[in-house]
């Protein structure tokens, strides 16, 4: 009857009571099932990421939230870089600076860099896809291919994964369409390059002639070390972005209808491809003055609550994090930096002191 660890004799205890112990372990169970925490703290905890994504439907705040959640992590990280993989950049208006596709500091910062492919390659110039000046003929097919934007991007993935200089990379991300496909390209590359080896040997005399052709001046030996070596390269790109603790997605959306239908499509397709996503950030929430008599503030304010709760209901295991509507844009890296202090202090606490005063 003696306990040998901790040296209390059992028998001499109250007998157990099994309708008390049971309301113990579910007031533990209930207190364990708190709400995430609605902030983004945890991608800044994490310091083994590498790639965070940040998308959603076109017109939510990406950019927006994507530069607020790299100044955070220039505070907490070596380097950061930020990449605008959206054919349309904004990533030059929201800090007020020229970016180009080679990483460029961004001014008021050491270690905050920004850069935007650009798919339109000029065939005068070396490009991403190869530093030899004998691939004109591949720089010309790649300008009429469907996707370039999602393979350019790709492309300069890899490249980063090659010569991994930043500490972590922030990916501004086209809209959904545009980044699903950019998620999917290198299971599509690694099929297409696998089918390519495999016939290599069938069509080795193809290969030379339109090796001389092209004027590629490639073997059919060094096409298949080339496709060899970059199909590796593809394969850790995926591994990488599949891996949670190396890869993060962030998705954005507004409190309206067709953004929530947008934002759980997004959901859905990233667990189709192993991609890790657990923080959904609702940009542009209207928080109206205690005394506000605005009928439009209040109505919209009112629709917004609905879809609020819904998006809060439907991602119970998610970080979701309430980012307030400003008076005015968001522009320059001060204001980016002051409004990103909203992805760690929960504005809903902020607006509630404002209110009782």
């Amino acid at each position: 009857g003696i306990n040998a660890e901790y040296g209390v004799n059992i028998m001499e205890k109250d007998p157990i009571d099994p309708d008390a112990l049971l309301d113990q372990l579910t007031d533990e169970f209930d207190e364990q099932e708190t709400t995430l925490e609605p902030t983004l703290k945890n991608i800044l905890d994490k310091k083994s990421l590498k790639w965070i994504f940040v998308g959603g439907k076109g017109g939510v705040g990406k950019t927006t939230c994507s530069s607020c959640l790299a100044i955070l992590l220039s505070q907490v990280r070596e380097s950061v870089l930020i990449i605008s993989t959206d054919p349309a950049h904004n990533l030059s208006d929201a800090f007020g600076q020229k970016f180009t596709k080679e990483p460029c500091l961004i001014s008021g910062f050491d270690n905050l860099y920004a850069m935007e492919i650009d798919p339109q390659i000029e065939p005068d110039k070396p490009d991403i896809f190869s530093d030899e000046q004998d691939n004109s003929f591949l720089k010309e097919l790649s300008l009429s291919l469907p996707g370039i934007d999602e393979a350019m991007s790709f492309a300069q993935v890899m490249k980063l994964v090659k010569n991994m200089q930043f500490d972590c990379i922030v990916f501004d991300t086209a809209p959904t369409g545009h980044t699903l496909r950019f998620l999917q390209f290198p299971s599509l590359l690694d099929k297409g390059l696998g089918k390519l080896m495999s016939i290599k040997n069938k069509f080795s005399s193809l290969f030379s002639q339109v090796s001389s052709m092209f004027s590629i001046g490639a073997t059919p030996e060094q096409m298949q070390d080339k496709m060899e070596q970059t199909r590796k390269i593809i394969e850790e790109v995926h591994n990488q972005f599949r891996n949670p603790n190396l890869t993060q997605f962030v998705c954005v959306c507004i409190p309206e209808f067709l953004s929530l239908y947008e934002t759980e499509r997004m959901v859905q397709e990233l667990n189709k491809f192993s991609i890790d996503v657990n923080n959904i950030i609702i940009n542009q929430v209207l928080y109206p003055s205690k005394d506000s008599t605005c009928e439009l503030c209040t109505a919209r304010s009112k629709m917004q609550r609905k879809y609020v709760d819904q998006i809060q209901d439907l991602y119970e295991e998610f970080h979701v994090i309430k980012l307030p509507l400003q008076k005015s844009e968001i522009r320059g890296a001060g204001p980016l930096e002051n409004f990103s202090k909203n992805m760690l202090e929960p504005y809903d606490e902020k607006y509630q002191g404002l209110s009782k005063q």
